[in-house]
């Protein structure tokens, strides 16, 4: 249990990327294009990437796939970068099973969402996430987003799993600070804002860091985000986060996926994306040109403050 005002450690970094994953024209899986688009993410400030989460397709790619991307980044990025792969499914055995190929493949942590579609109560649910704590060695980075699984990890069910020792964070994406408040107050859980439009103000309450879907293209925004908080800047911490809201709500809150909205961009970019696989469809061209003009609005932004 947490008893001070101390920010709790970063086990797996501070400002992650959701990184995409790069597909062929043909749609298999890019493992060249994971590699470039990783090296690129950490050169330009992410000090962890979470792969084959929600904007990594995890729905569409197959276990091997999964294994082979880890293989592949960390082939890229050496101890660079912690690697924290997405396991998460809606069958528990399942779960496991790729929490152990992560480990064997060489990731440094697991992210468990909530089982989708089943809504287990929440007995179930703390059960659930004990047994693929328990399975491997990694430290577990739980995904809250009741959103899409149709079930919340709710407050009282993160303080008692905070008592295992490899469960370590938590990515936040529901929308509750409240209890994301009582959770930060009673265990040392390392929480991540999951949602780009809540990093500084998660931050400021205590939060670890940030796992961002907008980092695809704009890898240096947040580690200036919280870099100036951290600097005592607190009013240029919040210029930035607020110059960042038209890509944000572009990328994240336009009625399109992030992962079809970061694969435009980094398309339109010259980096490494490739299609979305079905049912999800890519951007439209005004989607994109909409897209691309508001990322040269920050950039262009960027490089006044620069000046």
């Amino acid at each position: 249990m947490t008893t001070d005002d101390a920010r709790p450690a970063a086990p797996f970094g501070r400002a992650l990327c959701a990184m995409v994953t790069p597909f062929t024209a043909s749609g298999a899986l890019d493992l060249d294009g994971a590699r470039r688009l990783a090296e690129h993410l950490v050169s330009r400030g992410c000090d962890g990437l979470v792969l084959s989460g929600t904007t990594g397709e995890s729905p569409t790619t197959t276990d091997a796939e999964k294994a082979a991307l880890v293989t592949a980044v960390r082939e890229a990025v050496g101890d660079r970068a912690a690697l924290v792969a997405g396991v998460g499914t809606a069958d528990t055995r399942h779960t496991v099973e790729l929490a152990l190929a992560a480990e064997k493949a060489g990731a440094d942590g697991v992210l468990v969402v909530a089982p989708y579609y089943s809504r287990p109560p929440q007995d179930a649910l703390e059960a659930h996430f004990r047994e693929v704590a328990d399975a491997s060695g990694l430290p577990v980075m739980l995904y809250d987003i009741p959103a899409r699984t149709g079930t919340r990890i709710e407050p009282d069910t993160l303080v008692r799993l905070a008592e295992h020792p490899r469960i370590v964070a938590v990515k936040d994406c529901s929308y509750d600070l409240l209890g994301t408040q009582k959770v930060l107050s009673r265990t040392d859980l390392a929480y991540y804002a999951g949602c780009d439009e809540q990093v500084l103000a998660l931050y400021a309450l205590g939060a670890a860091g940030c796992v961002s879907t907008v980092a695809n293209v704009v890898p240096d925004l947040f580690p200036s985000v919280l870099g100036a908080f951290d600097a005592g800047d607190t009013g240029r911490a919040a210029l930035l986060q607020r110059r960042a809201l038209p890509l944000v709500e572009s990328m994240t809150a336009a009625g399109l996926p992030g992962t079809v909205t970061a694969k435009a961009l980094l398309g339109a970019l010259g980096r490494p994306a490739g299609p979305v696989r079905a049912p999800l469809r890519p951007a439209d061209r005004d989607t994109t040109t909409g897209l691309l003009a508001a990322y040269e609005e920050l950039a262009a932004l960027a490089g006044q403050s620069q000046e």
